[in-house]
């Protein structure tokens, strides 16, 4: 299907508002036969509210998200659980609240289990019905890519297995302008009707180059740069593709009112939540010094903003003595691997259920953290990564975050490369931050968290 890439989201939003009142309209005529207009009204007001709760559940679930806009394993499996949870949410709503706002006697309990039938019906054939249209019809893009580097290389792979997101790439020129293609360039596009040609910074500085693309763009073609066509495709920066005149352009402007505002919501919401958490908090304590040797509450310097070194605090997960532990005192630590020895079966709970990050709480009413933002790390750590990877020292033009952009995109860092990649996303948090961000932050975030708890 040929649609411009950013309205297939609004449309699957719209879509899914026709398919839910249509599902509410049939199992109503299915229940009374009829299409009493005073039913009908009696069941409008607690489905509408039920849906805005399945547009959350769905954003939540990925359900809007280009990956899963194809039939997959993946899809499937977020599409059920998505109907599943809604439907215990239903089902509670109106067997435990009661009445809600229907009367009695039109027997709401049984026209919602109808319901919860027509609705996975349809829903779930008009998205396998898109999903193959999205995939199996014409491009919206048909794209030239010059020059071959390790952004080039992603994209590629990342378009090829991904087709809804409706871009072709006819012709991709490895050897950039010195291409023995490029003195073809005009009849290439024309041949390979190419839309949009994608070229990496630094060929706009060459006058050769830039003669030959300027040439391309007063016939009507599109011209991106590969840095910018990257951000719109992963969510996050190019650091291979980044410049010092890049970072001036966007990270250099004067924060607005909302960072002010932020700081207050994050001081009011810390301490309810001590307040709330405090008895979990206590058990918590409680059992890390029942199980194994050493204090409960773990301390460790980390680098916030600005590179300005903070103490963490946490519940300690692993184990205290240098017998268990070699890296308990040691001046060259180590990053935590999936199954490290170093944790004890209690220090697994807390970090599956993220209860060991509860302590940080108090590093947010320091105003050494904030809710989101990018994660601290240890100074060893910092040092080394600074010289590996360029414009690492950019996270730490922002406080460090209990949750943030990288965690709920990438999986948990534990190599130089996975750093780099970490950092990609967080200098794209730095350059859009901003309310609605944190916001889908925050939800990404629980549905991460809901996951990994199934």
């Amino acid at each position: 299907m040929k649609l411009p890439v950013k309205t297939k989201i609004p449309l699957l939003v719209l879509s899914d508002i026709v398919v839910f009142y249509i599902s509410l309209l049939l199992a109503l005529f299915i229940r009374y036969r009829s299409w009493n207009t005073d039913i009908i009204a009696a069941h409008l007001p607690p489905f509408t509210v039920a849906f805005f709760v399945w547009l959350i559940i769905s954003y939540i679930g990925g359900l809007y998200e280009d990956q899963l806009l194809k039939n997959t394993p993946e899809f499937r499996k977020s599409f059920f659980g998505v109907l599943a949870s809604q439907a215990i949410l239903m089902i509670a709503v109106f067997y435990f609240l009661p009445s809600v706002g229907i009367a009695p006697e039109i027997a709401p309990k049984i026209t919602l289990f109808i319901f919860l039938g027509v609705f996975a019906i349809l829903t779930y054939s008009w998205r396998v019905a898109i999903h193959t249209l999205l995939a199996s019809g014409a491009p919206q893009e048909r794209i030239l890519i010059i020059g071959s580097n390790r952004s080039t290389d992603e994209l590629v792979e990342h378009l090829q297995h991904n087709p809804q997101l409706g871009y072709e790439i006819s012709f991709w020129m490895q050897g950039g302008l010195q291409d023995t293609n490029a003195e073809e360039l005009s009849t290439l596009i024309r041949d390979k009707h190419i839309s949009l040609i994608v070229l990496p910074a630094h060929i706009k500085k060459n006058n050769r180059s830039a003669k030959i693309v300027y040439q391309s763009l007063i016939r009507g073609t599109r011209v991106v740069h590969l840095s910018d066509f990257y951000e719109t495709i992963f969510k996050k920066v190019s650091i291979s593709e980044l410049e010092e005149s890049w970072v001036f352009e966007h990270l250099a402007a004067p924060r607005g009112p909302y960072e002010s505002i932020r700081r207050m919501i994050e001081v009011v919401i810390a301490i309810l939540l001590l307040l709330v958490l405090s008895p979990i908090m206590f058990i918590a304590a409680f059992f890390i010094r029942l199980t194994s040797r050493g204090p409960a509450l773990y301390t460790q310097t980390r680098i916030g903003e600005n590179g300005t070194p903070f103490t963490l605090y946490k519940f300690r997960s692993m184990y205290a003595s240098k017998e268990k532990n070699p890296d308990a005192d040691a001046s060259s630590p180590v990053w935590t691997k999936a199954g490290d020895m170093r944790i004890t079966p209690m220090g697994k709970l807390l970090r599956l259920t993220h209860i060991d990050e509860f302590p940080q709480l108090i590093n947010i009413l320091k105003n050494e953290m904030s809710f989101i933002g990018p994660r601290p790390e240890r100074p060893e750590f910092t040092k080394s990564l600074e010289k590996e990877i360029p414009f690492y020292a950019l996270r730490f033009m922002a406080k460090p975050g209990i949750t943030g952009w990288a965690q709920i995109n990438y999986r948990y860092g534990a190599s130089i490369d996975d750093a780099y990649e970490k950092l990609q996303y967080e200098i794209y948090y730095l350059k859009h931050r901003s309310a609605l961000l944190d916001l889908a932050i925050f939800i990404k975030t629980l549905k991460n968290f809901v996951a990994q708890e199934r």
